[in-house]
């Protein structure tokens, strides 16, 4: 299904919402053919400029979330008025909620065991006809080929029609680039924190912090040894690049 797409320091960005991220994600259900799906918070946009090879990977997807609200500030600024936050955790619980009266079948991979198992019971504590096929938490270093072979294999053979991602970006983007075809699932999902925030293994900032562009500063202060260089560095470059641009040819624009 196509769908507007607009673009912050060069990363292409749907120009999407909740709803309509649902119905273009049933589309692709629907037509049978492989898709992959990224998020895109500040952290993504700031590591496109770093990697050119991951910005290739985010703007090969068929759809990018804007998953924060800088970048839904910077969309609005296009005039894009439809656009909203679209959020991993947000985006996976809508789906799986739709998913109960359209016969989804869902497949997790990432975390860990016992995230998984959490993350299981919790979903089909929210949605009691949930179809969840198969999960699995693939170890913390780079998979050998016949590993991911193996998976692959697994994958497959229960049929899933969405696979949702939870490696982390950039490995979650990178794996799906390299894996969809060959798994030919309709739609890959990279979302990233979402099995922790869902199952309640990590704590999920309140809808106030999310809402005014705060949810860093949360998250930060839960986990400061491994977030601060991510955000500290992080926004400060993405607030300079963003400054630079508007003050050369533009910030956003469509594509």
């Amino acid at each position: 299904m196509e769908h507007k797409k607009f673009q912050i320091l060069g990363v292409n960005i749907s120009a999407i919402n909740l709803q309509s991220a649902g119905q273009i994600l049933d589309q692709y259900i629907r037509s049978g053919q492989p898709h992959y799906v990224c998020v895109a918070p500040v952290s993504t946009v700031v590591s496109c400029q770093e990697n050119e090879a991951y910005k290739n990977v985010v703007n090969g997807a068929a759809m990018v979330t804007p998953d924060g609200m800088p970048v839904v500030w910077l969309a609005k600024l296009l005039g894009q008025a439809e656009v909203s936050r679209t959020y991993g955790p947000d985006l996976m619980l809508k789906i799986c909620e739709e998913g109960e009266g359209k016969g989804y079948r869902h497949y997790f991979f990432g975390a860990d065991d016992a995230t998984l198992h959490k993350l299981e019971n919790t979903l089909r504590g929210k949605f009691s006809k949930i179809n969840i096929v198969g999960s699995y938490a693939p170890p913390f270093r780079p998979l050998t080929e016949e590993e991911n072979n193996d998976i692959l294999k697994k994958i497959r053979e229960v049929n899933p029609d969405l696979v949702w991602v939870g490696l982390g970006s950039p490995k979650q983007d990178f794996w799906m680039k390299e894996n969809f075809q060959r798994l030919n699932v309709p739609v890959l999902l990279g979302v990233g924190a979402a099995f922790d925030f869902i199952s309640g293994v990590k704590p999920q900032a309140p809808r106030l912090l999310q809402k005014s562009g705060l949810e860093w500063l949360f998250r930060l202060c839960c986990e400061p040894k491994r977030l601060w260089r991510r955000y500290f560095f992080g926004n400060t470059k993405f607030i300079f690049l963003i400054m630079k641009s508007l003050l050369t040819q533009g910030t956003v624009r469509k594509v």
